[in-house]
C-alpha cells in the first residue's frame, strides 16, 4: 500500500512543482489527499489523474479534440505576455478528470501580433476562447 500513496514532496517532484504549490492544490480541493498526522498522503492514481497522465484505459467518444488558432493584431509585448500568462494559468485550472488543455503562444515583435494555439476538448477550448474574448474586450 505504501507504493500507492506518495508524500507531498514526491508529488511535487513528479509534477515538477514546488511542494507549497502542491499543498495549495490540496487545500483548495483540486488535488485529493489524506491527512495522516501532520502530513498529507496522495493516492498515486489520483495524482496521475491530476497530472493528466493516461490511465491505460481507452476512451471512446470523449477523445474528441479541437484545435483553435487565434490571431491578436496590434498588441504590445507586455499585453501579449500578460495574455499568455493568464491563458496558461486558466488552462491549469481544470480538474484531473478531464484531458489536459494545451496552449502555445507566439508573439511577433515586428508585426505586434500574438498567435494563440489551443488544443483540447471542444467545451474546454470554447471556455478558454471566451476568456480570450473577455480579456481582449478589456484591453486599451
Amino acid at each position: 500500500m505504501s507504493d500507492m500513496l506518495v508524500t507531498v514532496e514526491q508529488a511535487a517532484e513528479r509534477l515538477k512543482l514546488h511542494p507549497k504549490t502542491v499543498l495549495r492544490h490540496i487545500r483548495s480541493g483540486r488535488l485529493p489527499a489524506t491527512r495522516i498526522g501532520k502530513a498529507y498522503r496522495i493516492d498515486r492514481a489520483k495524482l496521475d489523474a491530476f497530472a493528466g497522465v493516461a490511465s491505460g484505459q481507452a476512451e471512446a467518444a470523449s477523445g474528441v479534440r479541437a484545435t483553435c488558432i487565434v490571431d491578436v493584431p496590434r498588441i504590445t509585448a507586455e499585453s501579449a505576455e500578460r495574455m499568455a500568462t493568464f491563458l496558461n494559468a486558466a488552462a491549469m485550472a481544470g480538474d484531473g478528470g478531464t484531458p489536459p488543455l494545451h496552449i502555445s503562444t507566439a508573439f511577433d515583435s515586428l508585426a505586434h501580433c500574438l498567435k494563440i494555439v489551443v488544443i483540447g476538448s471542444p467545451s474546454d477550448a470554447a471556455r478558454l476562447l471566451e476568456m480570450v474574448q473577455l480579456q481582449l474586450g478589456s484591453r486599451p
